[in-house]
């Protein structure tokens, strides 16, 4: 399962943010570096929160499978931001926005799952919600004005970035059941 989550993050979603002609192969890169910032940091904040939340303050983060899918599925939920904040800004920025995004996922999903012992089958309100809330209230703060002018010519998807973007989709589309 955790390959499975993992080809879906880093080929699903790296494919599948192809899709503006003007930010097409760097997007890539971009999801490659932020996804295993993600991954690294959802081991250690949820760790973090999941020890603070159970009153377990002396314990080791605990490096397991689950930990290792849960901080893939903290990265899927930066991907889906980041899908809402491409060409909107600069790699900086997503690197701070990612930063704060894993640690306060990791805050929700220890209070859903530890606290209240939410059940949240394929992920759609911890990870889906949260990822596509988090990157709407993101893209409010950037260059809003300056989008909405420009989107003639910065917000089109050529031939081949719709092409490839389609091949993210059937990878997305093929390891989530």
């Amino acid at each position: 399962m955790w390959q499975d989550v993992h080809v879906m993050v880093y080929i699903g979603f790296g494919f599948l943010m192809v899709f503006l002609k003007t930010n097409s192969w760097s997007s890539v890169g971009i999801n490659y570096l932020l996804s295993a910032w993600a991954f690294q940091l959802g081991i250690l904040f949820m760790g973090f929160w999941h020890l603070t939340m159970k009153g377990e303050y002396a314990h080791k983060i605990d490096v397991s499978i689950t930990a290792l899918i849960n901080a893939d599925f903290a990265a899927a939920a930066c991907m889906i931001t980041y899908g809402a904040l491409l060409g909107k800004c600069d790699l900086f920025q997503l690197w701070i926005i990612i930063t704060l995004e894993v640690f306060f996922f990791a805050l929700n999903e220890s209070i859903g799952i530890v606290i209240y012992s939410a059940v949240d089958i394929g992920g759609s309100m911890i990870i889906h919600a949260f990822g596509a809330i988090f990157g709407l209230a993101a893209t409010y703060h950037f260059k809003n004005k300056e989008a909405i002018q420009q989107h003639e010519w910065k917000a089109v998807g050529g031939y081949v970035s719709q092409y490839v973007a389609m091949i993210g989709t059937v990878f997305l589309y093929l390891y989530w059941p």
